[in-house]
């Protein structure tokens, strides 16, 4: 017997998780971010995943996992994933491999993005409702680095990206965190990114144009990671910057971290001392130099898996002086 159609569950239900930076219109969630995952608890036999896919010009990546089980990759270019299983409990993880970098991501009509429109469920099947992310609230704002471009190889579309792989995702899966990792290939503190993206300091606050990025609890930590792709950085640049993230976050530890190739580190470093000095103790300055090579990386920028493996173990380390014990 096939699929015989039960409940619909909307995207915003309490009994999907979404985690990432995830816009919300009437009947969906937006994410235009790599790293950004939805999770749920069903117990039966059967489930459709549905998204909106019209319009969209380059189809995004998903892993897709059932039980914990190897991911499956789907090329998301139909409206509808069906998922099967044995009778019985079952939990879904779903992850953002790659939205890709060289499509509008940042105007609507998206060329490409994920556009999740909700769950309709088997007859038999019926949705739990699963606890929230517990552990530390951790945000990542950076670039192509950030978003997981050409960790898998040196194919330059989603081919290559993997945002699960970055070390963004990576450290915050090591430290039980809940994590929003944003990051937009090209983008610099004052460049703009790829696919209509706007400068870092510019997007900060944004899910997407026209949806502001609302928060209901503050992070522990944001972790900064921006400047390589900016010709020239002033630390006053860079310093605009920092104070946009804490008029956003004001009671919020910020990690500044350099860029891994050292480009702009002095500027950096001597935003975040002016912010020091200036009476905030709560910015941290990280220098990143050594903790990867070019050997480490796929095409001498970006870090390769093991690569990013590298900087989420030292990541890792440093970011537990700056969360509760």
């Amino acid at each position: 017997m096939g699929f015989v159609a039960g409940e619909v569950v909307a995207p915003g239900d309490p009994r999907v998780v979404l985690e990432g930076q995830w816009g919300h219109q009437p009947g969906l969630a937006i994410t235009v971010n790599s790293g950004s995952r939805i999770s749920f608890t069903f117990n039966g036999t059967s489930v459709q995943v549905l998204f909106d896919v019209a319009g969209l010009v380059t189809a995004p990546h998903l892993w897709v996992s059932v039980d914990d089980g190897e991911p499956v990759l789907y090329v998301v270019e139909q409206p509808v994933i069906e998922l099967t299983a044995e009778a019985g409990v079952h939990k879904v993880e779903i992850v953002v491999k790659d939205v890709n970098e060289h499509a509008n991501r940042w105007n609507p009509p998206f060329g490409c993005a994920v556009v999740f429109a909700g769950l309709v469920l088997d007859a038999g099947t019926r949705l739990r409702l699963s606890g929230r992310p517990g552990g530390p609230r951790l945000e990542f704002y950076g670039d192509s680095i950030t978003q997981g471009v050409r960790a898998l190889s040196t194919h330059s579309e989603s081919e290559g990206a993997d945002g699960s792989k970055s070390y963004a995702y990576l450290t915050a899966r090591a430290l039980g965190a809940s994590a929003y990792q944003v990051g937009f290939g090209s983008q610099g503190i004052i460049k703009p990114g790829n696919g209509e993206v706007p400068s870092g300091t510019e997007s900060f606050g944004w899910n997407f144009a026209g949806s502001p990025a609302e928060r209901v609890e503050q992070p522990d930590v944001v972790v900064l990671n921006l400047g390589v792709n900016d010709a020239t950085l002033t630390a006053a640049q860079y310093g605009e910057y920092l104070m946009r993230v804490r008029a956003e976050y004001p009671g919020t530890k910020i990690v500044a971290l350099s860029p891994f190739s050292g480009k702009h580190a002095d500027e950096i470093e001597a935003a975040v001392k002016v912010a020091n000095a200036a009476g905030d103790p709560a910015i941290r300055y990280v220098g990143t130099d050594g903790w990867i090579t070019k050997d480490d990386c796929t095409d001498d920028v970006h870090p390769t898996v093991d690569g990013h493996a590298k900087i989420a173990t030292r990541l890792t380390e440093e970011l537990k002086l700056d969360l509760p014990s």
